[in-house]
């Protein structure tokens, strides 16, 4: 009876710990929002709820250090399920889910498009997929007693080469998904400071280093609790406020379907507005001027640099003020180098006011099912097929891509035994759906703000957050006005998938501390992932490649967890760097490495673990075949390197974008290891590959 009672001493002391920081942390929203009401400026409101909560996770950090192996990888394997589940919420919920998920809710409505797809695709593939973690994976692999996802493969196959290509696989698509995490932070610490992008996510990563530098899983693990009630709170106030300014009261989940027909009248009403189709005809004929120049691109060019040129000549004869000469040499800067950078870039900006074009500036309407008519045109036809068939191919490499993801099954080693990892499973389910519940209402509550209170404004009266949200990264909103009525109309703005959630309280006229609070939620949100898999891709590159013993274990020792320790650091500073670039939106990124995880992983878990006479050749053939389908097929079916390389445009399978790529690698993996496995090869040697 000594460990039971031993154990619900220690749960009893996380209790009390946990609802000591509640109310801490309650009463620190508290004091700040009485500073703001008795006159702290805004200019301080942001640096405060930065600065608090990177130094309570780096505390925790500094708390939680350790050298030991069994605590730097999976946390002494002694957390209970219910913190477990919180902090694999937290891990899970990312930049992607907080920041970016209700961003493509409102841009995509609930199906997206045939060439966007997404919506409620992100919602049920993330949800479905832990109902796969539950069943196949994660009791498994706890059963088992490892230290990371490439510890089962050298295990149950044996040999160096499949424990090398889980540990690359494991780099790969963690690093994809840090970058997106990183771009993150230094989006939210830029935004609360006022520093420049590259400025705020070094602010932001010195939280995630001392957290995940010092302690490993053990600092992560309980850094990632306090991170999941900060982010709770930031996620749920806001549209809860928003409910109850439209609604009337605060359930935001139970009340939100009452605003969907109220958006479709509006919706209608845009698209019949003689202003709103002024605007649509103007985006048609630039697209026009784009494609005629697209038609000889190297004459273009040149009729674009000589005009300017000469422009710049006449100003300098005409004596006009110097700044009017300035911007002229800018624009004159601003021109593609050559032929082929003109041509992705006016393609690229032909094809985006083609989009704006359309009614509602591109966007689908929010409540349709999918994009197209089942029962219309044959162009509309073939746009409801496309619509659909995208739909269920994202949330299919979003479900299987989180059962394979390397920093989520590794949460589940952190916990006592194979019942307490099913139990973690289900209170992880549980967390996240209370803000996964809520995602879709506030993209309704957002819209229908924006529709309602933002679209008639008028230029010289529009709110502050425009222009700083603006100056942060002028891709996360945007205003022109192209009819020049100075009116804003819905086709006029563009906003990103990367902001709708951070401007929620402005846009909803919430005090200012709210919006400290959302931007200290996403950052939370982001340096809670980012410490996973910043740990997960310092194990791989050390703990996964570092000599095995007979039974395929590497024997861990300190040497190996001061090593994890300084591979952790090169890994943040070079996914720094790549994040200052802004490869893409938060959420692109993300998507695209559940499909790298999907096509590395499931297959070689799922035959591993199901089936006995999967071979070390077949899951090295499987591994490579499945990655190899899916990295090309992203590759070459990519838009934008494909106008690069002069290619067409197209080179879709079946017309599945290339973010789903998984799709093919999947089956591919699959169908390898099965072939590989049964074909009757002699080993040539006792040990080989």
């Amino acid at each position: 009876m000594k460990a039971p009672d031993n154990a619900r001493r220690y749960e009893s002391r996380l209790h009390r710990a946990l609802f000591l920081f509640v109310v801490g942390f309650l009463a620190f929203l508290g004091l700040m929002a009485w500073a703001e009401s008795a006159g702290l400026s805004r200019a301080w409101i942001g640096p405060i709820f930065l600065f608090a909560t990177v130094m309570l996770y780096a505390g925790i950090g500094i708390w939680g250090r350790t050298t030991d192996p069994e605590e730097f990888y999976v946390a002494g394997r002694r957390i209970p399920p219910m913190y477990n589940g919180m902090a694999t919420a937290a891990d899970w919920m990312s930049a992607a889910s907080f920041i970016s998920l209700s961003g493509a809710l409102y841009l995509q409505g609930f199906s997206g498009t045939a060439a966007q797809p997404g919506g409620l695709a992100y919602v049920l593939g993330w949800t479905g997929g832990f109902c796969l973690v539950a069943l196949l994976i994660a009791p498994r692999l706890r059963a088992m007693k490892l230290y990371t996802v490439p510890d089962f493969f050298a295990v149950r196959f044996g040999g160096y080469w499949p424990r090398l290509l889980a540990a690359a696989g494991a780099v790969g698509c963690s690093f994809m998904y840090v970058v997106a995490q990183i771009y993150g932070i230094g989006l939210i610490a830029s935004r609360l400071t006022g520093v420049q992008f590259e400025i705020g996510i070094l602010l932001g990563l010195g939280g995630v280093l001392l957290c995940s530098f010092l302690g490993g899983m053990r600092a992560i693990t309980w850094t990632q609790v306090a991170q999941y009630v900060v982010l709770l709170l930031a996620f749920l106030i806001p549209v809860s406020w928003l409910a109850f300014k439209q609604l009337g009261t605060p359930l935001a989940v139970m009340a939100y379907g009452a605003q969907l027909p109220k958006i479709e009248l509006l919706e209608q009403a845009l698209i019949d507005s003689p202003e709103e189709q002024a605007v649509r005809a103007i985006y048609q004929e630039r697209a026009r001027d784009y494609a005629e120049r697209l038609r000889d691109p190297a004459a273009a060019l040149a009729r674009d640099r000589s005009q300017l040129e000469e422009r710049i000549r006449m100003l300098k004869a005409q004596g006009v003020d110097f700044s009017l000469i300035m911007q002229a040499r800018r624009e004159l800067a601003a021109l593609p180098r050559n032929e082929a950078s003109a041509i992705e870039r006016w393609t690229r900006a032909m094809n985006e006011s083609l989009e704006r074009s359309k009614p509602l500036g591109g966007l689908p309407r929010h409540g349709q099912a999918f994009s197209g008519d089942p029962d219309g045109s044959e162009a509309e036809q073939k746009e409801f097929q496309a619509s659909r068939l995208n739909f269920m191919a994202l949330m299919f490499c979003l479900m299987v891509g989180t059962a394979s993801l390397p920093h989520l099954l590794t949460r589940f080693y952190t916990t006592s035994g194979v019942a307490e990892t099913r139990n973690s499973v289900a209170w992880s389910v549980g967390f996240i759906a209370l803000l996964y519940l809520a995602t879709p209402a506030l993209a309704v509550l957002v819209k229908y703000e924006v529709m309602q209170s933002l679209v008639g404004s008028s230029f010289d009266a529009l709110p502050n957050w425009i222009a700083q949200w603006g100056r942060v990264d002028p891709g996360l909103v945007s205003v022109a006005d192209v009819n020049g009525d100075r009116i804003l109309q819905f086709g006029e703005i563009r906003l990103g998938a990367d902001m709708i959630m951070l401007a929620t309280p402005e846009l909803g006229g919430l005090p200012y501390v709210v919006s400290g609070l959302v931007a200290a939620g996403g950052l939370a949100a982001a340096l809670s992932t980012a410490d996973g898999l910043l740990l997960t891709i310092s194990n791989a590159l050390v703990h996964d490649t570092a000599p095995t013993g007979p039974d395929g274990m590497v024997r861990v020792s300190e040497n190996h967890v001061i090593f994890s320790k300084f591979a952790l650091l090169a890994t943040a500073m070079l996914a720094a760097f790549v994040a200052v670039l802004k490869p893409a939106e938060i959420i692109s990124l993300v998507t695209a490495s559940f499909s790298l995880a999907a096509s590395t992983f499931f297959p070689g878990l799922v035959m591993g673990i199901f089936w006995p006479r999967a071979t070390r050749r077949g899951v090295v053939a499987g591994m490579l075949a499945g990655v190899g389908v899916t990295v090309s097929y992203m590759l070459l079916a990519n838009p934008t390197l494909r106008a690069w390389w002069g290619a067409s445009p197209g080179g879709l399978w079946g017309g599945v974008l290339p973010m789903s790529a998984g799709v093919f690698g999947v089956p591919v993996g699959f169908a390898v290891i099965a072939l590989v496995s049964l074909l009757p090869v002699r080993e040539a040697k006792a040990g080989s590959t």
